[in-house]
């Protein structure tokens, strides 16, 4: 039975190495573990959301598609309940301010056993520069295209020494990849440009400046 899964959850399914524990915060329908499981990556799957409703979907789905052996369900607040035996932690479909929030509440991921690949939905300059000032590290990031929007997915571990952010990074890391990449740099550049013709923002005009003599 084919799994109805978009492109945004199958660039975050790319990112999962083959055998991980994963633990999907935010499972909504379940659909990422699902796949995970199916085509062989994940070994298991934690699947947790903060609402009773998406998250009996997901146990609902699990049954239909016989893999609910392999998955575990928690009804929590970001990971405030769920087990911390997992390899890797996926959060996809969230804005930064709740991404933030995530992981500001468990400093337990500040630890190099884990792994989090991360799908923001609004505000990705915030979520960059929380992740740099806090000992988080970008290694990977592509940009892809679902539908009429542009996503990026990234993969972030937890590495102190690591270089941190330049705010003008923060909105164009020099990772990004991807076949979109080019137009995600014009849709930022293009945003800055607005922002910064109706508001008086100094850092905003220094980081446009700098990102487009990149250009």
């Amino acid at each position: 039975m084919k799994l109805p899964i978009s492109d945004r959850l199958l660039a975050c399914a790319g990112f999962v190495n083959p055998g991980d524990r994963v633990a999907d915060v935010g499972c909504d329908h379940g659909y990422l573990s699902i796949h995970l499981l199916q085509v062989g990556v994940a070994e298991s799957a934690i699947c947790s959301d903060v609402k009773q409703q998406p998250l009996q979907c997901a146990v609902r789905n699990a049954k239909k598609y016989g893999l609910q052996d392999k998955m575990e369900f928690y009804l929590s607040d970001g990971v405030e309940k769920i087990p911390r035996d997992f390899d890797t932690l996926v959060c996809a479909g969230m804005g930064a301010d709740t991404m933030v929030s995530i992981l500001a509440a468990a400093p337990w991921l500040q630890d190099k056993k884990y792994r989090l690949i991360l799908q923001c939905q609004s505000k990705t300059p915030l979520l960059r520069k929380y992740l740099s000032d806090n000992g988080y590290a970008i290694t990977k990031e592509t940009v892809l295209k679902d539908g009429r929007f542009l996503y990026t997915v990234m993969e972030v571990v937890f590495d102190p020494a690591a270089n941190r952010l330049t705010p003008a990074q923060c909105y164009l890391p020099a990772i990004l990849s991807g076949e979109e990449a080019d137009a995600y740099r014009q849709w930022v550049i293009g945003g800055l440009r607005i922002a910064t013709q109706h508001q008086d923002d100094p850092e905003k005009e220094t980081i446009l400046q700098e990102l487009e003599a990149c250009l």
